[in-house]
């Protein structure tokens, strides 16, 4: 393999030729060869846009000379929209600042300029990766503003993909509000619900998840950025913050703004970790409703059967026939991924000492994971599960009449001893509640029909004697 000579501070060391990263970068790929797991490519792009927000920046303030300086910009804008996806190798499991991922994206912008300003790869007589693309910018500033401008979006994507899910449930709650159903606690039968109901707690259940993350986001908008080593803004002149967050919200549509107090923004991952929060909330509501679509669909002949899934695949490589709720089983899976990144997100906000955290690749790398499968997979089970379901209406009723727990209702009418008789009895002999009521006559139809009407049965406070 070709190479070049580079040189820095350690000494010199053997670059591959072709490489549009630098010295550094060769250096953090030899010593960290640790998982395989790079830096995800939404956060590579948010890296590159700040550092073309700050090449703007520093020329309209007139410390970096327009010629280095529009290269730069293009250089960034280049590597933002993904054209050198091979140039970043650095492994998450690198320096716990972000360091080496910082250098990686500036030696690869700064080669990218040297060359188009006629100089040569690795030259960095032109454009220097520390003192041109970097300037005015310290890892500890840019590394954690560069997590928040990579989820932001991805934020907005994984509430656009709940609302869906949540205007899907809506339908649902409506298609079938008068469809009563079996309630289940401690998996036993108790009194019933309608499926309608069970559909619009689900949504409830998501729109709070929803807004839990809507309202996580102003604080998750504060940037770092400009603050530099340890947040005082060393070096930096007094208007550059303002500039380069201005110029960063006109590139990607943004509402960023500056941090409330600098110092915090550079060694608190707290607002990561209270997204984070929000982001698993969310999960466990959609890992509920998944277990519990499992189990309403599990059979067909021998379990609940109360709700068909739409087949999405042949369930077994041996059993002919048989299908599996397979979109709930992903998303559980993505749910239980989630709540894994959030510990490690939580122990790492935790970990910071004195004036920097020293885990923030390894949690933006699970924060940004988290926000992107739990959208897909939200997505997946909105499109793929929830849309085509349809409930058995008939063996919901029927399991409905069947339950013990009918003998509830007859408690202001009959009294709770005579209706636990009653339940017993239903119970010892398999009949009905309704059934043995007019056995024993205890109520005449007219009086039992009025009773467990079902809205009657599913709407509190209603029942009247």
């Amino acid at each position: 393999m070709k190479s070049r000579k580079e040189k820095d501070s350690l000494g010199e060391l053997d670059v591959p030729a072709d490489a549009l990263y630098g010295i550094n970068t060769t250096r953090s790929i030899a010593n960290f060869p640790i998982s395989g797991f790079r830096l995800p490519a939404a956060q590579v792009a948010a890296i590159a846009r700040i550092k073309q927000a700050c090449a703007m920046a520093n020329m309209e303030l007139g410390l970096l000379e327009k010629a280095a300086g529009g290269k730069i910009v293009q250089a960034a804008a280049a590597v933002a929209e993904g054209k050198y996806p091979d140039q970043f190798l650095v492994d998450i499991f690198s320096s716990g600042s972000g360091t080496s991922h910082n250098m990686n994206v500036n030696e690869v912008i700064a080669n990218l300029a040297e060359e188009a300003m006629g100089g040569r790869r690795g030259e960095k007589r032109l454009v220097h990766p520390n003192d041109h693309v970097n300037m005015g910018q310290s890892t500890n500033d840019v590394f954690p503003s560069s997590i928040k401008v990579a989820a932001a979006p991805m934020a907005a994507r994984l509430m656009e993909a709940a609302s869906g899910l949540i205007k899907t449930l809506r339908r649902k709650e409506k298609q079938y509000d008068r469809v009563i159903k079996s309630g289940r606690t401690h998996l036993q039968d108790a009194v019933p619900v309608r499926m309608g109901q069970v559909f619009g707690a689900w949504a409830y259940a998501i729109a709070k998840g929803e807004e839990r993350i809507r309202q996580g986001l102003p604080r998750f908008l504060e940037l770092a950025v400009g603050g530099n080593a340890v947040g005082t803004g060393i070096n930096n002149h007094p208007r550059f913050r303002k500039l380069v967050i201005g110029h960063l919200n006109r590139i990607t549509r943004g509402k960023f703004k500056p941090a409330g107090h600098d110092i915090e923004a550079v060694h608190s991952t707290n607002d990561l970790a209270a997204m984070s929060a929000a982001i698993s909330s969310l999960a466990v509501d959609t890992q509920r409703i998944c277990n519990d679509l499992r189990l309403m669909a599990s059979g067909p002949m021998t379990g609940f059967n109360e709700v068909n899934l739409p087949a999405v695949e042949p369930g077994s490589s041996i059993m002919p026939g048989k299908v599996n709720p397979s979109v709930c089983e992903a998303v559980n899976m993505v749910c239980l991924k989630v709540f894994g990144n959030h510990q490690t997100i939580f122990m790492a906000a935790q970990s910071a000492q004195l004036e920097l955290n020293v885990t923030m690749p390894v949690t933006g790398w699970a924060l940004l994971e988290s926000l992107s499968i739990l959208a897909n997979g939200i997505v997946a089970l909105d499109a793929k599960c929830l849309a085509g379901l349809t409930v058995n209406e008939l063996v919901c009723r029927r399991y409905a009449l069947r339950s013990p727990s009918l003998a509830t209702f007859l408690n202001p009418y009959i009294g709770y001893a005579k209706a636990s008789e009653v339940a017993k009895k239903a119970v010892r002999e398999g009949k009905t509640v309704p059934e043995v009521v007019l056995e024993e006559g205890l109520m005449t139809q007219s009086q039992l029909d009025l009773v467990f009407d079902p809205k009657k049965l599913t709407s509190p406070g209603k029942t009247k004697r």
